[in-house]
């Protein structure tokens, strides 16, 4: 900033100074006293801004000036900035930032400048279900994204319109006094810093959720330091308890043992050893398929010592049960039943059809054959008489017309 002092610079150029700053933070890495000096020429922007009284409560974005309109983004330029700092009390650098994000958010609400979706989320007291949360997420972030690509669009505009000017001058050459700025440079500038604070908006409330996060995990932590004495959580406390750790896990796989468990029985090798005459169906089948074992007991084979051992022996087992075979297995297990099947099947048909079993149903049926005979003859010749005594037709004489 030159060799002047702080106190002597304009507004407009402080601005731009601290704008150039908050850019370089933003994109890359900035040394510390960089950052200070923008956190400075900000805070001494704020000063100037409420000793001239360019803001009012009174007003919205419409009145404000377009020159004026970039100073509303100073609080935010000065809690991103903020939030870059180092200190070893990190918690009262994250409150700082806050409370310039929340002062920030608080103006542009008075100005009309925060979407009608945030008023509502925030006068609710935020989104409760994880739902609504995405769903505001992904509104502001297509609301970041327009942002964006309406800044892009403005500036390629300016730029188109910059070359257009430079080539009508060279063309047609200007009297001195008769230069005139065109007013689409003025609306072009507004719509630039509208969408701006718009953009600021969007990244002020995810930057805001943030850092709430950050201070109560660090809120947190402090208080357990506290609790237990001020201890700090040090690289080497750590490093000791992974120690202990992994010699507890050695310890476990050298005291749980496991021997191997026998085949399950399934529903097809049991149908088998029915169908085998090694099993009757009559007999009480249970379907206990043995866990495979995973974690420090599947190194070492044996037996389980303790009731600790086994449940150590247990971590990490999968939640579902395992297949006892593979699909192509159980379908030749399948076939091999169906064959069987088939080939008793036609066992059975060919000793049904065969002519030494027909004799033997006729040699054992004889007597009875004979007397079914007899008395088959005995019924057609009642039969016979019958018909012979009622001649057909001789019962419907009286349905005749003429009889």
């Amino acid at each position: 900033m030159g060799e002047r002092k702080i106190e002597d610079l304009p507004l407009p150029y402080l601005f731009e100074q601290a704008r150039k700053i908050h850019l370089t933070a933003t994109e890359s890495a900035a040394d510390q006293e960089m950052v200070k000096k923008g956190c400075e020429a900000l805070e001494r922007c704020e000063e100037m801004i409420n000793k001239l009284g360019l803001f009012s409560a009174n007003e919205t974005k419409d009145d404000i000036a377009t020159t004026d309109l970039k100073y509303i983004l100073v609080p935010y330029y000065l809690a991103e900035l903020t939030e870059k700092i180092s200190q070893d009390d990190r918690i009262q650098i994250l409150k700082a930032s806050q409370a310039k994000l929340k002062e920030f958010l608080s103006f542009c609400e008075t100005m009309e400048l925060v979407p009608e979706e945030e008023l509502r989320a925030s006068s609710q007291g935020g989104p409760n279900s994880f739902a609504e949360r995405r769903a505001q997420k992904i509104a502001r972030f297509n609301r970041q994204r327009a942002a964006q690509a309406k800044l892009l669009e403005v500036k390629e505009q300016k730029e188109r319109r910059g070359r257009s000017t430079r080539a009508t001058a060279l063309s047609t050459p200007v009297e001195a006094g008769e230069e005139d700025l065109s007013d689409d440079d003025g609306e072009e500038e507004r719509e630039a810093w509208l969408t701006t604070i718009s953009l600021s908006i969007c990244k002020a409330f995810d930057l805001l959720e943030m850092l709430k996060k950050e201070e109560e995990m660090l809120s947190a932590v402090k208080e357990r330091q506290l609790k237990e004495g001020d201890k700090e959580f040090s690289q080497a406390i750590l490093d000791e308890r992974t120690k202990k750790a992994e010699g507890w896990h050695r310890d476990a796989a050298t005291r749980a043992q496991y021997t191997k468990p026998a085949a399950p029985i399934t529903c097809a090798t049991f149908a088998q050893d029915v169908l085998e005459g090694r099993a009757n169906v009559s007999q009480a089948h249970d379907h206990k398929h043995q866990p495979m074992i995973f974690g420090p007991a599947s190194l070492i084979g044996g037996n389980l010592t303790s009731e600790r051992d086994r449940m150590a022996a247990q971590v990490f087992q999968p939640s579902h049960r395992l297949p006892t075979m593979s699909i192509e297995e159980a379908g030749l297990r399948e076939m091999e039943i169906m064959n069987k099947w088939q080939e008793r099947n036609a066992k059975l048909m060919a000793e049904a059809n065969s002519a030494w079993y027909k004799d033997n149903q006729k040699v054992q049926s004889g007597e009875e054959d004979d007397e079914d005979d007899d008395a088959a003859v005995q019924k057609a010749r009642a039969w016979d008489d019958w018909k012979d005594d009622n001649p057909r037709g001789a019962g419907n004489k009286k349905l005749t017309p003429c009889g």
